[in-house]
């Protein structure tokens, strides 16, 4: 029997039964999904007025197969969203790019032909663009958002684009649900805001009617979405992609990028005051690393299996709302990527770069996911849109680094001007115009595709929430507090009460614990019934892996330290943490309440980096207090002063003092508690600064 007549324990097909996709609902006779809301509908339909009876799942060849060029449903949809904006992107609006180059340390060679995951040593020029999803190009660094990780290698057989996220799995498992889930997530289309924030109605109640969802709301909850720096993230490629060797031999694989840096994170009221303190922070944190010669670095990853071993998984590696946890398949590094130039013109680079799912290099192939295949389309297609012209390519930054030739011609902005008379192939008119090259082209992997076309989705694809309770259980203590605290911060902004019932009623199937922990922060007092899950949850094993606080690096490397000083400040112990903090790794600011510095008791000035009005202690890792007992008199008559320290110790950060500093603590009623270090003591400080006080957290603020 057939993938596609899977029979139930009642001798139907879930097909059959009318088997709905997201789970939760069941199909009446026709198709139509009973909606929670009451009264006639509207029938859905194309542009030309003809009805849908499948708005989830693209056409495909089969269950699991390719989706289908004729699906112009799709095609329409995905189209239209991708012309919705002119010229700004509609997602990944605001971005950082830089330049730099990637280094093959290990060889794929049995996997593939691809020359640049083959040749150990050879040094690849990469263009980098990092950028939040939601928010305009306008919008600020620091919102909680995914994190877009293009890059593209400019390869000696052709550019090669991954464009990834810094979260390994996605809202949806199909390309055709994404203007959805855009729209959901946009400003409310009545109002215009919010702007950069999932923190609304429209967002929460698509999430709450798509169970599929649950495992990447479980990581945009997590402190993953509120980065501390765009050099402390990683990168995924999602999807899962094929390798082709010399035999034409198909491996599946994904790819990863891993900081340098390590992971780090920032905490949500931190995030929140950064925002007003600098709405630059992670785009000027890139600039500075780079003008300083601290250049970002990241390996470069791969996880490889078979079809074989695929099929053992307890999940289906087409699913994009599914990871391979690395215990399960490990990580193989090969390589390395270094960002080390900063564009000459953001707007000529940044700004007009190109990237396309559907960019890959002879060797590289493509899988049957059905939210990468939707990819291969829109993202050409959204450029068109944005650069006008199909010759967006010829733009420098697009632009091949290796020769490229073809017979395409003309067009809005062409600049080139190819010469003679031949503008097609094959031809016998023209010895040296371009030709096939059989042995060394792009081909693709050879799959046999059998099954019934349809608009179905794979039962393999029915578990919605086992992952996402993998990933929950998986985090530490606080980390899983912190996702409490966000769902009920996120859900309180949201005005219907039935999203957020809704809501709670998933966390169920994930966790009850958690589920409780955010019903209590929401004031609802009957438990909601979880909706019917499409698939049983599993209990999967546990993954350190996804942990960001189990991750984080023993360093200072990538940090920032802030020494508050006024006049009267003990220079000696000024420059004795200043020096400890530099040779750690750290970067040192002097913040003074004065830009042009403080008289020190020496006598001397001391220039000061940052304005205390203008510099708060959000914008540092760890902070030292160096103050007389005038000095800390003075400040404690100033608001920004007393900030400076209450949010230090909020955001459970480091802090050394002197006498002075020990004084404006008192007068700002900090406690005492193993992050507070004497001045003195530069190696108890730099230990505690390179880490967060955990155990503080529970007395500084309540928590879900």
């Amino acid at each position: 029997m057939s993938k596609n007549n899977t029979m139930s324990n009642s001798g139907k097909s879930k097909q059959e039964k009318g088997f709905d996709p997201n789970g939760d609902k069941q199909l009446v006779p026709g198709g139509e999904i009973h909606q929670i809301a009451g009264g006639e509908h509207p029938a859905l339909t194309t542009n030309q007025g003809v009805p849908l009876s499948d708005n989830q799942n693209s056409l495909r060849a089969n269950q699991r197969g390719p989706t289908l060029l004729e699906d112009f449903i799709l095609r329409e949809k995905i189209t239209h969203f991708d012309h919705e904006r002119i010229p700004e992107r509609i997602v990944h609006a605001r971005g950082t790019g830089v330049h730099g180059f990637f280094e093959l340390t290990a060889s794929l060679k049995q996997y593939t032909t691809a020359r640049i995951l083959t040749e150990v040593g050879e040094k690849t020029p990469v263009f980098t663009r990092i950028s939040t999803v939601a928010g305009g190009a306008g919008s600020v660094d620091t919102p909680r958002d995914v994190r877009g990780f293009a890059v593209k290698f400019y390869t000696k057989e052709g550019n090669w684009d991954l464009v990834s996220n810094n979260i390994p799995v996605f809202f949806i498992q199909d390309a055709i649900k994404f203007p959805d889930l855009i729209h959901a997530v946009k400003m409310e289309p009545d109002r215009g805001f919010p702007q950069s924030a999932t923190a609304h109605d429209t967002f929460w109640d698509y999430i709450s009617l798509t169970p599929e969802s649950m495992h990447m709301v479980m990581w945009i909850m997590s402190d993953r979405t509120i980065p501390r720096s765009l050099r402390m993230i990683e990168g995924f490629g999602v999807h899962s992609f094929r390798l082709l060797n010399d035999a034409g031999e198909s491996t599946f694989v994904k790819f990863h990028w891993r900081p340098k840096l390590g992971l780090q994170s920032t905490i949500w009221d931190e995030t929140v005051k950064i925002t007003g303190a600098d709405p630059d922070f992670h785009r000027r944190d890139m600039f500075e690393a780079i003008a300083a010669g601290k250049y970002p670095e990241w390996e470069f990853a791969v996880q490889l299996f078979t079809q074989e071993e695929a099929d053992s998984f307890p999940f289906d590696h087409l699913d994009a709302t599914k990871l391979i946890p690395e215990e399960l398949v490990p990580l193989k590094v090969i390589g390395r990527m270094v960002l080390d130039r900063w564009p000459n013109n953001f707007f000529a680079e940044t700004e007009q770069v190109a990237y396309c799912a559907s960019n890959v290099v002879p060797g590289i192939d493509f899988s049957n996911d059905p939210l990468l295949q939707g990819r291969l389309f829109s993202y050409q297609d959204t450029q068109l849109s944005r650069l006008g012209s199909p010759n967006f390519h010829q733009i420098p930054i697009n632009a091949p680094k290796c020769p490229f030739s073809n017979q395409q011609r003309d067009g809005h902005m062409q600049m080139e001007q190819p010469a003679g008379r031949v503008a097609y192939e094959p031809n016998s008119l023209s010895e040296n115009s371009p030709r096939e090259t059989p042995t060394n082209g792009f081909h693709s992997a050879a799959v046999t595709e059998t099954g019934e076309k349809g608009r179905i989705r794979a039962e393999s694809f029915a578990d919605h929430y086992s992952q996402a309770r993998q990933f929950y259980l998986s985090q530490t203590l606080y980390e899983q507090a912190h996702i409490a605290s966000a769902l009920v911060f996120e859900l309180s902004k949201v005005e219907h009460v039935h999203v957020r019932e809704a809501m709670v009623g998933h966390l169920r199937h994930i966790e009850e614990g958690l589920a409780k922990r955010v019903a209590a922060g929401l004031a609802i007092k009957t438990m909601p019934a979880a909706p019917v899950a499409a698939a049983p949850v599993q209990e999967l094993a546990l993954s350190s892996a996804l942990q960001i606080i189990g991750k984080m690096k023993d360093t200072l490397n990538g940090r920032a330290i802030g020494i508050l000083i006024a006049d009267g400040s003990d220079g000696a112990v000024i420059e004795k943490i200043k020096k400890a903090a530099t040779d750690a790794g750290a970067s040192v600011k002097i913040v003074a309440p004065k830009v042009g510095g403080a008289k020190l008791a020496d006598g001397s000035i001391l220039v000061a980096e940052g304005q205390l009005a203008g510099t708060p202690s959000v914008l540092f890792d760890a902070v030292a207090v160096i103050l007389s007992d005038e000095g800390a008199k003075a400040l404690s008559m100033e608001g920004a002063a007393i900030d400076f320290v209450r949010d230090a110790f909020g955001h459970l950060k480091a802090i050394a003092v002197d006498k002075g500093g020990q004084a404006l603590l008192k007068i700002a009623n900090i406690g005492q508690d193993a992050g507070i270090v004497d001045a003195n003591d530069k190696e108890a400080f730099i230990a505690a600064a390179k880490i967060r006080q955990w155990d503080r957290e529970k007395f500084v603020r309540t928590l879900a």
